[in-house]
């Protein structure tokens, strides 16, 4: 596993991560804390040192799960977690207190007198351009209670108001073959300020491991049931923002005409993320030890060739951009 540095002067992370959303038990099937256990070992084994998690997935149950796992774990492991998504903030309660009594709580779950980073969790676009929440932010930095601080973005607009603020360490996107609008609009001025890239959903909710086809069904509780179309939450989160069809399709296409011979289908999508410098983690999900260790495969392989680069960026333009739906 190669390593990285989280923007310009942050900490050393290893370019692949592991996302916890699915440990909260909230993304179909539950997952006991043995099996959870078993999944965060199998990926530290594999060199991760960075796991990224939220204050609502399974309503405190991933961070509790981690940061019983820490406990046992010998590693130095960096935990980014996230605020903002809450019915206690969510869409237009957010206050000081409100973000102290969260950011204390995640503390408290994961076993730590001081965050390492903590993210807006996609948070209204009108409240980052206020910007209190920034300040508010700044003074825990400066009580020791967070190290950093972030924001996970829904579209480039966001991104581009986050990467005004002093201070900001990191941002956290949808990046994936699907999904490049980012690379020519919100790339370029992360580098120039130093911030880091967080890449999350970098298989598009499992399509990009070229698995799935039109008859696949998912769990009644997995947002890839009940959030196809946007029903729940911004429909760019599930599939990258296209519809079910559509992205088997074009996963079937990518499997045929674009995969180099000596990959599987996600190896050379996590690959293509990692070739962009600005990337400086991706932080593919995991439900089994199988798919947390494979993951990580993606930083020993060679960057792909640069003809093959341009191939899939006349890729995305003409066949896939004018399907995404959703903010972005």
């Amino acid at each position: 596993m190669k390593n990285r540095t989280l923007g310009k002067n942050g900490f050393e992370v290893s370019e692949v991560g592991l996302g916890c959303w699915q440990l909260g038990g909230d993304w179909g099937e539950s997952i006991s804390q043995e099996k959870g256990f078993e999944i965060l070992n199998a990926a530290v084994e594999s060199g991760v040192t960075l796991f990224d998690t939220a204050d609502v997935y399974g309503g405190g149950r991933s961070e509790a799960l981690i940061g019983e796992f820490l406990k046992t774990c010998y590693k130095d492991i960096k935990v980014i977690t996230k605020f903002g998504r809450g019915d206690d903030a969510f869409p237009d309660k957010y206050s000081k207190e409100v973000l102290r009594w969260s950011v204390l709580s995640s503390m408290e779950r994961l076993g730590v007198s001081s965050l390492d980073l903590i993210q807006l969790h996609c948070i209204p676009t009108e409240i980052l351009k206020k910007g209190d929440i920034f300040n508010w932010l700044r003074e825990l930095k400066q009580e020791g209670l967070i190290k950093n601080f972030g924001a996970s973005v829904e579209t480039v607009e966001e991104g581009l108001i986050c990467l005004e603020q002093e201070g900001l360490l990191s941002l956290q996107v949808i990046f994936n073959i699907f999904r490049q609008k980012l690379i020519s609009k919100l790339f370029p001025k992360a580098e120039e300020k130093g911030v880091g890239i967080i890449v999350r959903l970098p298989l598009a909710s499992g399509l990009l491991t070229g698995k799935f086809t039109t008859d696949t069904k998912f769990a009644e509780s997995d947002h890839r049931n009940f959030n196809k179309n946007g029903e729940a939450f911004n429909v760019g989160e599930t599939f990258a923002g296209l519809p079910y069809e559509k992205g088997v399709e074009l996963a079937n296409i990518l499997a045929t005409d674009y995969l180099p011979n000596n990959l599987s289908m996600a190896q050379f999508a996590l690959r293509w993320i990692l070739d962009h410098k600005a990337v400086s983690c991706i932080i593919p999900g995991a439900s089994s030890p199988k798919q947390a260790e494979g993951n990580t495969k993606a930083s020993e392989l060679n960057h792909l060739p640069e003809d093959l680069h341009l191939k899939l960026q006349q890729f995305y333009k003409t066949q896939v951009k004018d399907h995404i739906r959703g903010s972005y």
